[in-house]
């Protein structure tokens, strides 16, 4: 087992990660940027390093500050969380060279997996069932004519080397997908350092229905069943559950075992999501795997009784997954509801700034991910969420019912929050019927359905 890990992130993740390490009794190190230096978390840590200035590409997407941090602190891994530098290949090949175990995949089956391109090769080649489009990346106008005019119009133009939103554009006809097509590159090449963009069929209602997976270094991978991601704005999840209400679960476990052979091929170790889309007719198609921890794994921590971060710590340091496909069982149901400093009445405008009111909910089946106290400010630098809310509950409707009850009490101020948004939407009557597709939220923040 690792003596010492450096937390290569902040806020909630970077938290949760120290958390995990300290159980496994191992000492921490957490970077930090000047605009985290009054974080409270860092006192938790046995060190804490700053890495550089708030910008996130002076500091927490650095690499070589990061390795600087790791050398100076004598550690024996890293790692990477989510977002941030958790899902390039070469940060994971950087770690390799200085020494320090990366946790979570090799740079090789990162890429195998991170790019979408080569992942829909892999994926067709374990029987995972995927999207009809272009099987390599798209070189010219003509040849993205002709491959939407095979698959049939809309189509989607997607970012091979990352996700998000960003590189990626909806075309419902040939004017707009040769006009878009540069566009959704440059977008692409800005955000991933790389322009390459594919095209797929785009589904106008599906829901967003995923399976997280663990691989190990012994050739061993299991799936932890699905969540069920629909509620979105802008490519962003907004609230998740697991199990996805609603599907055909012997159906499903084809598909949860083709994903399972997917990681295994690909000699994954690590935690993995497979991301799906589900059409009206229960067919699934897969989008994309995220290599790395997701922000919502804790819906299915609750469920399967896995730590998927100590796991991710465990498999890094070369031990097996020490249970069976046949012992993951679900219990009861989960949901997660990302908590935003945004105002969602003024267009989701960030609202940054010091928190005076922080009052989290409590009582049976209720779960905080936070890094927030009393007197925290909240830094404009960075990505807005400042905690997650978990309910679990023998049942869906007791989950949704302690969800309500949780957001009641979950007081926060002065600055805004999405707490209003997340009331609003556990009480909707679609959303409780399980009857809301990846559109859904922007329908209903429009004034539709």
């Amino acid at each position: 087992m690792f003596k010492r890990v450096l937390i290569a992130n902040r806020g909630e993740i970077a938290l949760r990660i120290m958390r995990a390490c300290q159980e496994l009794g191992i000492e921490t190190v957490c970077v930090y940027s000047t605009a985290d230096k009054d974080a409270p978390y860092l006192k938790l840590a046995d060190r804490a390093i700053c890495i550089g200035p708030g910008p996130a590409k002076e500091s927490y997407l650095n690499i070589a500050r990061l390795i600087a941090a790791a050398e100076v602190a004598d550690v024996d891994a890293i790692h990477p969380g989510y977002g941030f530098l958790s899902e390039r290949p070469d940060f994971s090949a950087a770690c390799r060279d200085c020494k320090i175990e990366f946790i979570g995949p090799s740079p090789e089956a990162m890429q195998m997996l991170g790019d979408k391109v080569d992942c829909k090769k892999t994926a067709r080649a374990a029987g995972v069932p995927v999207f009809p489009g272009s099987e390599d990346a798209i070189e010219d106008e003509d040849e993205a004519v002709r491959v939407a005019r095979e698959i049939g119009y809309p189509v989607i133009i997607k970012a091979s080397a990352g996700g998000g939103g960003r590189g990626m554009k909806v075309c419902h006809n040939e004017a707009t997908l040769r006009s878009m097509l540069r566009v959704a590159s440059q977008e692409a090449l800005a955000a991933f350092g790389n322009g390459a963009v594919f095209i797929e069929k785009y589904l106008e209602h599906a829901r967003h229905v995923e399976i997280q997976l663990l691989g190990d270094k012994h050739g061993e991978a299991v799936y932890l069943w699905e969540r069920d991601c629909s509620l979105q704005r802008r490519h962003q999840k907004v609230i998740e559950e697991a199990p996805a209400p609603h599907i055909d679960r012997d159906r499903f476990r084809k598909v949860c075992e083709s994903a399972a052979k997917m990681i295994r091929n690909a000699k994954y170790a690590g935690a993995a999501t497979c991301e799906f889309l589900l059409d009206a007719t229960g067919e699934f198609y897969m989008l994309e795997v995220n290599t790395r921890v997701q922000v919502e794994h804790p819906v299915t921590e609750l469920i399967t009784g896995v730590d998927i971060v100590r796991m991710s710590i465990l498999i890094a340091a070369g031990e097996r997954i020490p249970f069976r496909q046949s012992d993951v069982q679900i219990r009861g149901h989960a949901i997660e509801c990302r908590i935003n400093a945004e105002d969602p009445d003024h267009n989701f405008r960030p609202s940054a700034g010091r928190i005076d009111t922080w009052q989290p909910p409590g009582g049976p089946g209720v779960r905080i991910d936070s890094h927030v106290v009393p007197g925290y400010v909240v830094p404009p630098n960075y990505d807005s969420m400042i905690a997650k809310l978990i309910v679990h509950a023998d049942t869906r409707e007791a989950a949704l019912a302690r969800a309500a009850r949780a957001l009641r009490e979950f007081k926060v101020g002065p600055i805004h929050t999405t707490i209003p948004l997340h009331q609003r939407l556990i009480e909707n009557t679609d959303f409780r019927r399980g009857g809301v597709d990846i559109h859904y939220l922007e329908r209903l923040l429009k004034g539709g359905k």
